[in-house]
């Protein structure tokens, strides 16, 4: 497989890659490279070179899941460069070929298929307060948590239509308008790389030593969600 090749079909990856010069002014702007080690900018140069090596080494590496998406480097470039685009197109290929699970903090994509992915299918939101449980979000402090223990009539309260019909915040959202987004999700292929996501992080997850994962994934769930 010529990855870079195989990236160029994305156009976002052809406006993220136009001709950079490696002067730096992208990792001077970004707040990740302040506290990780990430660099936008000897990506985008790893890029250029077109390693087929070097870019499989960064596709199963911790560092493409270190970008905020804040897309602060895309309004600094001077020469229009976007890397945080051509992030999104590395991460997309490293969920495609499976070298997501090389690390633990890839492995996240596990989560964020539960937690946002299946949200949007199940409710039409891709946060919902429901599934903002206190255990699993001790950042939220304890006046979520009272939120979330009186959650119906502090809503109510406040003026939004939780899980209910007709109008307003947080409403119910119909089944005609789930089968839409169902539909969405199918004919753009994220049903099927969701899948794909599941299965291979269950393969990882027996590697791991995680039994019965299919029907029971709260262990695994947990390592990836919380441990450093």
């Amino acid at each position: 497989m010529e990855l870079f090749k195989y990236l160029s079909q994305d156009v976002r990856f052809v406006e993220g890659l136009k001709s950079c010069m490696n002067c730096g002014i992208c990792t001077a702007i970004c707040p990740a490279a302040e506290f990780y080690d990430y660099d936008p900018r000897v990506i985008l140069n790893i890029m250029q070179t077109k390693d087929n090596d070097e870019i499989e080494h960064l596709l199963k590496s911790e560092k493409i899941w270190l970008c905020g998406q804040c897309m602060s480097c895309k309004t600094r470039c001077p020469r229009g460069n976007c890397p945080g685009q051509v992030i999104s197109v590395l991460r997309k290929a490293s969920q495609e070929f499976g070298y997501f699970t090389e690390t633990r903090i890839g492995l996240q994509q596990y989560a964020l298929y539960k937690v946002i992915g299946l949200n949007i299918l199940k409710y039409g939101y891709c946060i919902h307060p429901t599934s903002v449980v206190p255990e699993l979000h001790p950042e939220q402090g304890p006046v979520w948590e009272w939120i979330y223990n009186n959650m119906a009539d502090v809503y109510e309260r406040t003026g939004a239509n939780l899980d209910k019909d007709g109008e307003g915040g947080l409403r119910k959202i119909s089944e005609e308008t789930l089968n839409e987004l169902k539909l969405i999700f199918d004919e753009t292929g994220a049903t099927e790389l969701y899948e794909k996501i599941k299965n291979l992080s269950h393969t990882k997850a027996k590697e791991l030593g995680f039994k019965d994962v299919e029907n029971d994934d709260t262990e695994f769930f947990n390592y990836v969600y919380f441990e450093k």
